[in-house]
């Protein structure tokens, strides 16, 4: 599935509408750690039916604290977050994005 960027507080509301399920992946464009998240990620794309969204903290920090504070997730970047009906059913971060954790998040709480 291919990766859609998100920028705007407007795109993220368009995906809510539009789809029950899906993957954002915060992305830091400075940060190593980000970087090698981002591969994992771009590989579980691959494989994924779910849509699969990013944005880069830097250029959409309103919308990234938008995510945050909306769904109660403490932000931080990297990070994955599995949308399921309105809600954040699964994050993690950091070293923890791996093609095999989001595999495993999106076996269980995508059906």
């Amino acid at each position: 599935m291919p990766i859609t960027k998100l920028t705007t507080s407007d795109d993220f509301k368009r995906v809510k509408e539009d789809h029950s399920q899906f993957i954002v992946f915060k992305n830091s464009t400075t940060c190593p750690i980000s970087a090698q998240a981002f591969e994992e990620f771009e590989k579980f794309s691959e494989d994924v039916a779910e849509e699969v969204y990013y944005l880069n903290v830097q250029e959409s920090r309103p919308l990234s604290t938008e995510i945050a504070d909306t769904f109660g997730v403490k932000h931080q970047s990297p990070q994955a977050l599995v949308f399921n009906g309105g809600e954040v059913v699964w994050n993690d971060s950091h070293w923890r994005i791996t093609y095999t954790s989001l595999t495993d998040a999106a076996k269980q709480f995508l059906k």
